[in-house]
């Protein structure tokens, strides 16, 4: 597996490999787009099922952007004997590679021209079983991406670095 940036590196870079969009009808493929715009406390403009989402309380949800690294999917199908698992089927809103993306949990990171603050570990569903059974399973444990709140809105595409500004939590 390629040697990935963590904690331990200040101002750290990764890359952007793939943005993808969930469908309209749930349970369809993600859509594969070359760039999407977030909205500050809003999410993915283009992402209608989920933009300016509200909790059962009113409050606005801060599950805004899913991400995840194409070397720890490619790690998992590896050890599932799966060749590879296509660009968007972790349903992932972005694909990274370079970075280690747990490691900057409570961390602001700068995507494109957008800052997100990575909050919490994804939370792997069933469909991933339904990719390879025992994927679930292994995304346990730090091996299943973020979840990021918009701290900045702006423009996120395809080849755009991804790199951390912050060692503490901000104001949000």
């Amino acid at each position: 597996m390629k040697e990935l940036s963590s904690a331990s590196d200040k101002a750290a870079i990764g890359r952007v490999l793939s943005l993808h969009l969930h469908p309209k009808q749930a349970g369809d493929a993600m859509i594969n787009v070359l760039e999407f715009t977030l909205e500050t406390d809003n999410g993915i403009v283009e992402n209608t099922r989920y933009f300016a989402k509200r909790r059962s309380n009113g409050n606005l949800s801060r599950r805004q952007v899913s991400l995840i690294e194409r070397e720890v999917l490619d790690d998992h199908a590896s050890a599932l004997s799966v060749v590879t698992f296509p660009s968007g089927a972790a349903r992932a809103n972005i694909e990274s590679n370079g970075i280690e993306l747990a490691a900057y949990l409570q961390r602001t990171v700068h995507i494109g021209t957008a800052i997100l603050f990575f909050y919490a570990h994804r939370d792997p569903c069933s469909k991933m079983d339904a990719l390879a059974p025992g994927l679930r399973e292994r995304m346990l444990n730090g091996r299943q991406g973020v979840l990021a709140q918009v701290v900045q809105g702006g423009l996120i595409r395809v080849g755009d670095n991804i790199q951390v500004l912050s060692e503490t939590l901000p104001v949000i």
